[in-house]
């Protein structure tokens, strides 16, 4: 927390001519301040570290600082100059502006207010707050709205069907809600090095069910009834399956996937995450989606209804998740990539991609109807390769996260902030699972989930400052660390004597 990056992800010794700080306004006396340059003060150390530790280096007047890895001396290229939305501070060292509610210090330094007796327990900061409950506010005048419109189409059906229709979405509900117990815990399974938290999952699952399904049956019905006066009822539906189906499901379940990457960034860090966040929102679409059809074919009889479940519950419950998934990865790329044009391009291809393959999907039976049934099998085969194909990608994704997260807690376990054993804790895939089982618990679980945020806010760090852009993720590396020591703490007065 500002601190000049001098060495690499912001680590490393004081360069020749840093004088020890005094401490700045709001920070007590006795604490370790890292050496910066003259008359500029940084956060304090943990208590206790005035003779050095294992791996840290005696600084004056009997402080402690960390050691630097081999080659972290010297400040990697491009450091010198301050970064767009970053102060300018003494011999060209970068300073990060203060966020909201971070004192402003000397020179364009920020200062945590945080409580003196660390490693006592860490307060929680919000740099993007007010983006927050901005987002908070949004999604919920979506669902109200969607689940206001979900009711109003239900009435009309019930009562056009003259009441039949009510049962039969009781039905509907019976076989579309069950299996979405297995469903969702695919996804969570596969997310195994940095899970999201399950408020966010349910949030993304609420927006599909609701929001999304709302907005796209009003969108929907009004392009079916308007080209059905003009061209025909054939038309009406060739249209509104192949053209707007597609494009306002595609569009409101991709709504879902941005809220979480422009409100909700720290809990968006690549493709993985938009990929998962696409799913749940897919999958709660999908699901009420389902009610519906499978209400319509029991009225047409039990065999019709067996069918249908066949066809949208085992075959094919994963082409919702597919098709949005596209639009998921282009955000994804969005986070990682530090450049404009592949923030802006990105996003907006994965959502055609998804709509092209909605619409290939929807075009066909539509189109041919009964004959498509002469092709439907090898049609149906195709897909489900793709499917496999692409679930294949998402592990290979997967694994990539996890090697970040290693390479970027590497010099934590150099530097003492780690030790190996609780890096190949945070990194094991089935680290979760070893803590729930064994003694740490739910600890040792808040342990790797912190762990897996430093690593991957080091790495956003360290792309924004290549490319001289400006990231919040910054911001949270020196609370991530206060807060790992912190659960160390409470790991080793629990563990197993």
């Amino acid at each position: 927390m500002g601190q000049p990056p001098h060495g690499q992800q912001g680590h490393g010794q004081a360069p020749q001519g840093y004088a020890h700080a005094q401490p700045a306004q709001g920070y007590g006396q006795g604490h370790v301040y890292p050496q910066g340059p003259q008359g500029h003060a940084y956060p304090q150390g943990p208590q206790g570290y005035a003779q050095g530790p294992q791996g840290y280096a005696q600084g004056p007047q009997g402080h402690a600082y960390p050691q630097a890895p081999q080659g972290y001396a010297q400040a990697p290229q491009g450091y010198a100059q301050a970064p767009q939305g970053y102060a300018q501070g003494r011999q060209g060292h970068a300073y990060p502006q203060a966020p909201q509610g971070y004192a402003q210090g000397r020179q364009g330094h920020a200062y945590a207010h945080h409580h003196a007796g660390y490693p006592a327990a860490v307060r929680r900061f919000d740099p993007d707050r007010r983006l927050r409950i901005a987002g908070l506010w949004l999604w919920a005048i979506g669902l109200i709205a969607g689940a206001v419109l979900n009711v109003l189409f239900t009435l009309l059906g019930v009562i056009e069907s003259g009441g039949s229709m009510l049962s039969a979405m009781l039905v509907g509900a019976l076989f579309a809600f069950p299996p979405l117990v297995l469903y969702l815990f695919v996804p969570m399974i596969i997310d195994r090095y940095d899970p999201e938290p399950w408020w966010c999952l349910l949030m993304a699952f609420l927006w599909g069910a609701l929001a999304a399904t709302g907005f796209s049956i009003l969108i929907n019905t009004g392009v079916h009834i308007g080209v059905s006066s003009n061209f025909g009822e054939p038309a009406g539906e060739l249209v509104s399956a192949s053209v707007s189906a597609p494009f306002a499901e595609e569009l409101f379940k991709g709504l879902g996937v941005f809220g979480f990457f422009y409100f909700l960034r720290r809990e968006f860090d690549g493709i993985v995450d938009g990929i998962i966040y696409a799913t749940f929102c897919a999958l709660g679409f999908a699901a009420v989606e389902n009610v519906l059809y499978y209400a319509r074919a029991s009225m047409q009889g039990s065999d019709v209804l067996a069918g249908t479940f066949v066809l949208r519950g085992v075959f094919t419950p994963w082409l919702h998740p597919l098709f949005t998934s596209m639009t998921g990865i282009g955000f994804g790329l969005a986070r990682e990539s530090s450049k404009t044009w592949v923030r802006a391009a990105a996003p907006i291809g994965g959502y055609l991609l998804g709509v092209a393959l909605h619409a290939v999907w929807n075009f066909l039976p539509t189109a041919l109807g009964r004959a498509m049934g002469d092709i439907f099998m090898p049609w149906l085969l195709l897909w489900l390769c793709f499917v496999a194909s692409f679930f294949g990608i998402i592990v290979a994704l997967v694994i990539r996260k996890g090697w970040v997260i290693r390479d970027h807690l590497r010099d934590e376990v150099a530097l003492g902030m780690l030790t190996q054993d609780e890096l190949e804790l945070v990194c094991s895939p089935i680290g979760r699972l070893r803590c729930t089982l064994g003694w740490r618990g739910a600890t040792g679980r808040s342990f790797i989930r912190a762990g897996a945020r430093l690593a991957l806010s080091k790495w956003h760090t360290a792309r924004a400052l290549q490319a001289r852009n400006r990231t919040l993720s910054a911001d949270f590396i020196g609370p991530l660390r206060q807060e790992i020591a912190q659960l160390r703490q409470e790991l080793l007065a629990r563990a197993p004597r």
